[in-house]
């Protein structure tokens, strides 16, 4: 994928915001870099590459809440990168997310993000393309990735102008088919229940983490029972529905 040209073009938006000289010019390039991103990611296909060599980013974002159509907002996003099922040390990503309104008090004791932290964070529209650069044509993983996909849908919708069009695999169409007794299960309890130590928690790169070793765990399982790529990975959980 030809990510350079567009390295120099984020380098050129970074050198006007320094100047003061961003507006239409650096939102316009924003949305090329992201609509020439989705038109290459479109020629990829990683359903069939196999598990162990799969490289994938494993996310996690932090909000005030469940519902971004309603308002709640992003406050920080953190990844790590992994190939096939292993954690690769020292690629991570994590940003705070400016936000200009109070963030719930319940929010603040759960994540410990501030409200004086994030009114000085980046914008949004920022941090994704930043985001966007550091994944380039990875797989996304998350666990119960709706949470995740809903927010990023609604702010690519809204601050590009075009459709969220990663593929974003979540954890449980692995631990249910291993262990299909497990219904929605937490981070926190699913670590617990694979002797994962709980670092971090609600921390968006503590608990991308996390997942990451979570990710791992269940490869080698599905791996173990005949799942050599994504593709055969959810063959096998349709059949199980």
């Amino acid at each position: 994928m030809a990510f350079e040209p567009f390295m120099q073009l984020l380098r050129g938006i970074q050198g006007r915001r320094a100047h003061g000289g961003i507006g239409a010019i650096q939102n316009s390039q924003q949305m090329a870099y992201l609509r020439h991103l989705q038109k290459e990611m479109n020629k990829e296909n990683a359903m069939n590459v196999p598990l162990q060599q799969l490289p994938v980013v494993v996310f996690d974002m932090e909000t005030t809440g469940f519902s971004p159509e309603k308002g709640d907002g992003i406050l920080s996003i953190g990844a790590i990168k992994m190939q096939g099922t292993n954690l690769i040390e020292g690629q991570e990503f994590y940003s705070l997310i400016h936000f200009d309104r109070k963030i719930p008090e319940e929010i603040i004791q759960l994540t410990g993000i501030t409200n004086e932290e994030v009114i000085e964070a980046p914008p949004l529209a920022d941090v994704l393309i930043q985001f966007f650069q550091f994944v380039e044509d990875a797989t996304l993983v998350a666990h119960h990735a709706n949470h995740e996909r809903s927010f990023m849908q609604l702010a690519s919708s809204k601050l590009f102008k075009t459709p969220f069009k990663h593929r974003v695999v979540d954890t449980s169409f692995l631990y249910k088919i291993i262990e299909p007794h497990l219904h929605h299960v937490s981070l926190e309890q699913l670590c617990i229940h694979n002797e994962i130590p709980i670092t971090n928690r609600h921390n968006a790169l503590g608990d991308a983490k996390m997942t990451a070793k979570l990710w791992s765990v269940y490869v080698e399982k599905v791996m173990q029972i005949g799942c050599e790529t994504l593709n055969d990975v959810y063959n096998h959980f349709a059949k199980m529905r």
